[in-house]
């Protein structure tokens, strides 16, 4: 068979023997080897294909799946194809999530030349991937194949962190010269030579972007301390917190926020000198960068900082302030727990702040807030919620009550650069990832950031979607950072605010997505309290005017109810 069907067919391969089990295509010709080789495994059962028009929302979908599915590769043609995967590909580096870039090229011999759709790809992502090989284009030569297999080797270890413990993007620039498309119906390469059976030394699961903890570290338990749980800290946080007898401090995509210890609306408590002000030491799991009293008590002088890390070779330390960085903690054998007035101080606090915060809410009308806090109690077991960027991710961490442990299900966000970018691509890779329900909570320019993420195929795999759409008309969280100040009103709305003014109706009419817009409580509570069956669009309208004085009011119950 001719060259290009040859390389493009053992990659397929090796990437089915390595565990890929679902990749996303966008059509292009120069990738048309590889589309050939994935249409006929996806047709044998060996993998799953998923098929894109746009490449940018193909690899967030590819994103969405690897965070539940273990590695995903996408494949592009070249040119600006491969360009717009970049955005996804940042987040995916800064959030450890093992994607395998597929980029199709010219040959070597016309790079350059200015041949049509022909640019520089070579290390196109600089220092966001883990791995990148410049891979030239076949012809036949002996061992070409053998050369393959020891590269997918290679480039599947560094995606998943096998060697370094540290999950990311990997890519693969690959060079294909005419013929296209297959020339023979010949059997699919069986040969294993070249192949690598690469140890897993870290024992890093597929998808998990972080190393084993190794031996843990026994703080003592003088200092009154809190453990704060960023993004994707997993249980770790809180069962620390709980054996240590602290404070939990968890944002709704720890994975922690649950269980006696965490605390609900921590940012407000977090400025009172008689619980924040008394922190001595923080014990931080995870990338916790959501919240502004978090970053100023990590970037203080008062209290001393430790990072549990893992045995990633990064840590979280944006205020650069740690005292130790530590593999994972534990608590002295035989300890009673830590200072049980300490704790019980924040979990008086923290009834009393989330009764003030619900109190508001409720004698109010519909708000982003209100609308995360339903939307968190409305959880069902193993149904996964995946938060937008902006306010929606910040309206949970405000109004969302910490649950039981058997309450709810997964909480994803794209936290590691935190973009907007491709929320609703990932949230249908989670979806057909998982093969189970998911909700997304995202704000008005997320989703119309993302609005080709709705555009799926009829030859395409469904899944079971629900996006309920906070529309303030514009950007709502300017509003209550320092631009939203009334002495910036002059130029706030257009530089800021951005109205828009989008029929959301329409646009999901022209998609062939469901909508449906409720505007009060009772509606949206019934709403949530459906099953999610198919994709469709849950519509909010909100003011976006009143944010500020709804979060002074906030503030304010807040204060009159601790005194």
């Amino acid at each position: 068979m001719n060259p290009s069907t040859s390389a493009a067919r053992t990659l397929v391969t090796e990437l089915v023997r390595y565990g890929v089990r679902h990749v996303v295509l966008a059509p292009g010709s120069r990738s048309a080897p590889l589309a050939h080789a994935l249409a006929t495994a996806a047709a044998r059962g060996d993998l799953r294909l998923h098929v894109r028009i746009d490449e940018r929302v193909a690899a967030f979908t590819a994103l969405g799946l690897a965070r539940v599915a273990g590695p995903v590769a996408v494949v592009t043609t070249s040119g600006t194809a491969a360009a717009n995967l970049y955005p996804a590909v940042l987040e995916a580096s800064h959030s450890g999530v093992p994607l395998l870039l597929l980029t199709a090229d010219r040959p070597h011999e016309v790079r350059g030349t200015g041949a049509n759709q022909t640019t520089d790809q070579v290390r196109l992502f600089g220092s966001a991937v883990r791995f990148f090989a410049d891979v030239p284009a076949p012809y036949g030569r002996p061992g070409e194949d053998a050369d393959l297999r020891a590269l997918l080797a290679r480039a599947v270890a560094a995606a998943v962190g096998t060697r370094s413990g540290f999950a990311g993007p990997v890519h693969l620039d690959l060079a294909f010269r005419e013929p296209l498309v297959p020339d023979d119906d010949a059997a699919w390469p069986v040969s294993r030579a070249g192949a690598v059976d690469v140890t897993d030394v870290t024992a890093v699961a597929a998808g998990a972007g972080a190393a084993p903890a190794g031996e843990p570290v026994t703080l003592d338990e003088g200092p009154r301390t809190v453990a704060v749980a960023g993004d994707a800290a997993g249980p770790a946080a809180r069962t620390y917190a709980e054996a240590a007898g602290l404070p939990l401090l968890a944002e709704p995509s720890s994975g922690a926020r649950s269980g006696p210890n965490a605390v609900g609306p921590y940012r407000l408590l977090l400025e009172r000198p008689e619980l924040g002000g008394r922190v001595e030491r923080v014990v931080v799991f995870g990338h916790a960068t959501l919240s502004r009293p978090v970053s100023a008590l990590l970037a203080g002088e008062s209290a001393e900082v430790v990072v549990v890390a893992g045995g990633a070779p990064d840590w979280i330390d944006p205020g650069r302030r740690a005292a130790r960085v530590v593999p994972a903690v534990t608590v002295p054998a035989g300890a009673p727990g830590g200072d049980g007035e300490w704790l019980a101080s924040w979990q008086r606090a923290a009834k009393a702040a989330q009764d003030a915060v619900d109190g508001v809410l409720a004698a109010g009308p519909l708000s982003g807030p209100a609308v995360a806090a339903l939307v968190w109690a409305a959880r069902r077991p193993g149904e996964t919620l995946v938060a937008g960027s902006s306010n929606p991710i910040r309206d949970l961490d405000l109004a969302a009550a910490p649950l039981s442990a058997t309450d709810g299900g997964p909480v994803l966000a794209n936290r590691g650069l935190a973009g907007i970018d491709g929320t609703l691509s990932t949230a249908t890779g989670v979806a057909l990832g998982t093969g189970l329900p998911v909700r997304a909570l995202v704000g008005d320019l997320t989703f119309l950031h993302d609005a080709g993420g709705l555009l799926i195929g009829p030859l395409e795999d469904r899944s079971d979607l629900q996006i309920v759409v906070v529309n303030d008309d514009g950007g709502g969280i300017f509003a209550l950072l320092e631009h939203g100040d009334p002495a910036h009103a002059d130029r706030f709305e257009r530089v800021f605010g951005t109205p828009h003014g989008a029929d959301l109706a329409s646009l999901c009419a022209g998609y062939g997505v469901a909508h449906r817009r409720v505007t009060d409580g009772a509606s949206l509570r019934a709403a949530l309290a459906e099953p999610v069956t198919g994709r469709s669009v849950l519509e909010v309208p909100v003011a976006r005017a009143a944010l500020r004085d709804l979060h002074a009011r906030i503030r304010a119950a807040v204060t009159a109810a601790l005194g």
